[in-house]
């Protein structure tokens, strides 16, 4: 970092140190995903890129093209055409989750789904809370409470029952 960085605040206002806790830190990881993330939001986090999915590390290079794909969504589509190629061969499996999932878009239009929803983000970065369902249309699956007097209803129709299965009055 430069003094004049400091001095002006010119191309980093904020400076973090990724702190990963016991999350287990292999290359291409999610918490580097995270910290790409927070880099391009302009907060300096002090990094290499070799921990960046994309670096080989044989080569010694940084292939910027597979990290592209993986922010756009290239990981699932290639998921999303192994699951349905599953589903052809073995129509059984159980991907009825997948069926309704796959059928809103197509593995190819999940770039463009992604750069919409990285744009709506840009535009509104403010966290919209979800709209709660309360229970409306759940089931309730609790025993009701009986009033005192509907007990002693109940504890006399027993009685009565017992009493003409038995003979009685």
């Amino acid at each position: 970092r430069d003094k004049k960085d400091d001095e002006g605040e010119g191309r980093f206002p904020f400076r973090a140190i990724l702190d990963v806790g016991l999350a287990r830190t292999t290359t291409g990881a999610k918490i580097f995903g995270v910290m790409k993330g927070v880099v391009d939001g302009g907060i300096a986090v002090p990094h290499k890129p070799n921990r960046f999915p994309g670096f080989n590390k044989a080569k010694g290079d940084f292939n910027s093209k597979v990290l592209r794909e993986r922010i756009f969504g290239g990981h699932v589509a290639t998921w999303m055409k192994k699951v349905a190629e599953q589903k052809k061969e073995n129509p059984d499996q159980k991907t009825n989750q997948f069926a309704k999932f796959g059928a809103a878009f197509k593995p190819a239009d999940l770039e463009g789904l992604y750069k919409k929803v990285h744009e709506a983000i840009r535009k509104d970065p403010t966290k919209k809370a979800a709209k709660k369902d309360n229970g409306k249309n759940r089931k309730d699956y609790s025993k009701k409470r009986l009033t005192a007097t509907q007990r002693r209803d109940a504890v006399a129709a027993k009685i009565k029952t017992l009493r003409k299965k038995l003979g009685g009055k």
